[in-house]
């Protein structure tokens, strides 16, 4: 699966003291299952200094987390973003990723099966440390007649509950990906509005981006190429039509067998649509193929647009307030306060918004 992914699979936020508010023996074995994998991370972490100077430390590794130190600093004293023990410290884990999100959707309808948590509210997925966890519940799930997918996950938040470390799954990107993860995760410290996936991880993502940018720009380094960027948006353009197009189709109703042989219509029409647009946009990059290749249902379609959908709303707020970080927290975090609806209300004005004419 293309890196370009990341922020569709990396937030598993996990809060695992709320395990005895929670009622049920499955809710339990649950939480029991993340607080001794939350456990497990925080026991085998090093400070970020001391594995750079360690000598038996590969050198690339030490350059790597070398950089990831400066970016850190960067992002409290630069970006105004919390100064405290996270992405201090470095953990090697056993395993190619950190955890597994499991996501499930109606067979017929777009919307997640959301999972709710008493102090983060609902989100779109459930993490698990494990990744036979994740299958045997996407398989339960799976029974009861609903798509399912799992996700792996490189880097997560905790939401400031602990001080999160940096992971040897997150060794996998470039350097401008490896700071603008720490940016991101960051962010979800800073501002946090329970149960609204989609505020706090465009929020997150604009955070990123625009760090990114200043963090590249004060190391003396030209703007990052936008050909990356576009590619990736282009194809999550492909996806969201998609979705809609499904949305539209399973509306119209009708006996299951019409409704699936739509939704085969439309996952095939993508697939071809996909090809003509990669061969006409960017030839000869065929970074997608696997993935659109693979069997594609409601469930793998959910994590697209839910980072980048109020993106350009912060981007927005953000030149209102003249590029200043602290005052900028400020008005995200009180539109996190606001009420849902007024929340969207504002975000929609804001996204609308235009940019001064240069």
């Amino acid at each position: 699966m293309p890196d370009s992914f990341r922020h569709n699979l990396r937030c598993f936020a996990v809060l695992f003291a709320v395990a005895l508010s929670t009622a049920g023996c499955a809710s339990v074995r649950y939480y029991g299952h993340v607080a001794r994998g939350q456990i497990n991370i925080l026991r085998r972490r090093e400070p970020l200094a001391r594995v750079v100077a360690d000598p038996r430390t590969p050198p690339q590794l030490a350059r790597r987390l070398a950089l990831a130190m400066q970016a850190r600093r960067f992002a409290s004293t630069r970006l105004a973003l919390p100064d405290n023990r996270s992405y201090t410290s470095y953990v090697a884990l056993d395993r190619p990723y950190v955890a597994w999100n499991v996501f499930a959707a109606p067979r017929y309808a777009v919307e997640a099966v959301p999972q709710c948590f008493p102090f983060a509210g609902c989100v779109a997925y459930r993490g698990y440390f494990r990744q036979s966890l994740a299958e045997q519940r996407a398989a339960q799930l799976s029974g009861q007649g609903l798509d399912v997918w799992v996700g792996p996950v490189p880097a997560y938040s905790t939401l400031g509950w602990f001080a999160d470390p940096i992971l040897s799954s997150m060794m996998r990107w470039d350097d401008d990906e490896l700071a603008g993860t720490i940016f991101h995760e960051l962010a979800h410290q800073r501002v946090y509005a329970k149960g609204d996936t989609a505020f706090n991880e465009s929020f997150a993502t604009f955070v990123e981006q625009q760090g990114v940018q200043q963090w590249r720009q004060s190391r003396g380094l030209p703007p990052a190429l936008p050909r990356e960027r576009a590619i990736e948006e282009g194809f999550t353009a492909q996806v969201l039509a998609l979705r809609e197009q499904l949305r539209g189709d399973y509306a119209r109703g009708g006996d299951e067998a019409a409704l699936a042989e739509r939704k085969r219509g439309d996952i095939e029409a993508f697939r071809r649509n996909y090809a003509a647009w990669r061969d006409r946009e960017f030839p000869g990059d065929h970074r997608y193929d696997a993935w659109v290749a693979q069997p594609i249902n409601n469930a793998r379609l959910l994590p697209f647009g839910l980072y980048d959908q109020w993106t350009g709303a912060f981007a927005a707020l953000f030149r209102q307030a003249d590029g200043d970080w602290a005052l900028f927290y400020r008005r995200v975090q009180a539109l996190a306060r606001s009420r849902p609806v007024a929340r969207d209300q504002a975000l929609r004005r804001l996204a609308g918004a235009r940019a001064p004419a240069r």
